[in-house]
């Protein structure tokens, strides 16, 4: 049997092939999980993303499921106990913006009825389609990264430059960024 053809970054570690295979690219709606990007790409700055996929289930449960009602309401001692919790990533700057972009993440909710609609929004509702041949061509910034990026900031959140927006946005699928080779290219 011939194996199944990826973009190439997955490279052969188990973790990063099922999430490529399971979740990054595919269109994502649900606010939730669309908080839990946001919070996992600004702890990715400067990181490799196998070393927040390790962490993943730690930052689950130091996030209250990510749930961005329970980590806006997180106050100092909250901070303190994220900061010597050896199962993340511990850095002051990107924690404190995680429980920022929770309370600017809960006002842009109360202001659009969703923050899908409001991120969706900036690609007319549907993914951007790429055709990519190979990972060279790749972009990591575009112009709709670059107005998310601007009106995000203004609306208060943190860490959230174009490039960790770009990476958002394959992560959830507003822009297909796989590889035309890719088996998940046309499964989109």
């Amino acid at each position: 049997m011939k194996p199944l053809k990826r973009c190439p970054w997955t490279g052969t570690d188990p973790l990063m092939i099922e999430y490529h295979d399971s979740e990054w690219g595919v269109p994502l709606h649900e606010d939730q999980k669309i908080y839990e990007f946001l919070v996992l790409e600004g702890m990715q700055a400067g990181l490799s993303w196998s070393t927040v996929l390790r962490k993943r289930e730690n930052f689950r449960a130091a996030f209250r499921g990510f749930d961005p009602a329970e980590v806006a309401k997180f106050g100092p001692a909250e901070l303190e106990r994220l900061l010597s919790d050896p199962g993340i990533i511990r850095n002051r700057a990107k924690l404190g913006a995680a429980v920022t972009n929770a309370k600017s993440f809960l006002a842009v909710q109360k202001e659009f009825g969703s923050f899908d609609r409001y991120i969706w929004g900036f690609v007319g509702g549907k993914p951007i389609l790429h055709r990519f041949r190979n990972d060279s061509n790749l972009p990591a910034t575009s112009a709709e990264s670059d107005r998310i990026s601007e009106d995000m900031k203004q609306r208060g959140f943190k860490f959230v430059g174009s490039t960790i927006i770009y990476a958002h946005m394959q992560a959830t699928g507003m822009v297909n960024d796989h590889l035309v080779g890719c088996f998940r290219y046309a499964l989109v």
